[in-house]
């Protein structure tokens, strides 16, 4: 099984989850989650049986340690998760309406996490059979941007194979939207990029065909495009296709994308010579309709890490949706 080591953003979700009315006031109410999408793919990861590996930093405060020791609860190795001397831990602050969709606050000014730097970083992390996962909140400031692209490149020195969640938050970049060169530019060096259907339009500049063609030119070996509950479109250099994932009530959206990603990471992590095998549908679209139970059933539950499936309760929602055991059993074995 191929280590999966997920690198950047561990930070506490402040969920709103209720309200209540003292005279005049109507109180929003909050309940703490460790959070962050690199993290929650670790999670994701851990709990259904995979070697996941957290490396980023916190503060030296109750909200770091509160994080590492969530990891771990979970079975992340949090061996390289570093805790700064003077910065803190950042926070975000989860807004839901009716629909279960978030709109977010945070508090990331110089914050440990994007205080990283190259020095801490280690080519012993990766080889042949391991996968870096990463997502475009580290390229947010011009030094943690560049931290990412040296780990990038470390990794792929090593042979690891390259994961690139888009995630934008544009409130996150000084300009108030993402700077697409800088997005781009660890889009293109990537293996397996996943984007929202917002976020490949915003990419692209609206000419969604002419940039999935780029792509795939400058060496990406598989795009995956998803769109909330529609289907799950998938691009390689040979072929394309779409998924539907199953329908559910959605409560919570804040851990969905990071399920569905840290599934197929998982996935990608207990099938042999991965990089080959996701140009080939008949290998692929089992792996998709796996990581999209995975996404599913986090959007149904409140919270990141707490919503995210073991392997047990994915192979009971795909029993339940009329899939065949025997062929995901075959890919992932029996859960214990």
């Amino acid at each position: 099984m191929k280590a999966v080591i997920c690198f950047g953003e561990a930070l506490i979700d402040f969920l709103n989850f209720n309200q209540s009315q003292q005279g005049p006031l109507t109180l929003p109410e909050f309940r703490q989650y460790p959070g962050g999408a690199p993290a929650n793919a670790a999670v994701a990861v851990a709990k259904l049986g995979g070697n996941a590996r957290f490396v980023g930093q916190v503060g030296q405060d109750a909200f770091g340690d509160f994080l590492i020791q969530a990891m771990a609860a979970y079975g992340v190795d949090t061996s390289l998760v570093f805790q700064h001397a003077s910065a803190r831990t950042a926070l975000a602050f989860v807004m839901l309406d009716e629909q279960g969709e978030r709109s977010f606050s945070f508090y990331r000014d110089q914050t440990a996490d994007v205080l990283f730097n190259q020095q801490q970083c280690d080519p012993d992390w990766f080889d042949n059979n391991s996968i870096l996962h990463l997502c475009s909140n580290t390229l947010t400031t011009e030094a943690i941007a560049d931290c990412s692209e040296h780990l990038l490149r470390l990794a792929k020195q090593q042979g690891a194979l390259v994961s690139f969640d888009v995630n934008l938050r544009h409130n996150l970049w000084p300009e108030g939207e993402a700077d697409r060169e800088s997005v781009n530019k660890l889009v293109y060096q990537a293996d397996v990029v996943k984007f929202s259907k917002e976020e490949l339009d915003y990419l692209s500049a609206g000419d969604s065909p002419t940039y999935i063609r780029h792509c795939l030119q400058q060496g990406c070996r598989l795009l995956l495009a998803t769109d909330g509950a529609n289907s799950i479109h998938y691009h390689t250099a040979t072929h394309q296709g779409e998924i539907q994932p199953p329908q559910v009530k959605a409560v919570d959206t804040t851990a969905g994308g990071d399920a569905f990603i840290g599934g197929f990471l998982y996935a990608l992590s207990v099938i042999d010579n991965a990089g080959a095998q996701i140009g080939r549908p008949e290998t692929l679209e089992p792996l998709l309709i796996f990581a999209s139970h995975c996404g599913a059933h986090a959007v149904t539950l409140p919270g990141a890490f707490p919503a995210l499936p073991t392997l047990t309760t994915v192979f009971q929602a795909l029993a339940e949706q009329g899939h065949q055991p025997e062929q995901f059993r075959t890919i992932f074995g029996s859960p214990e």
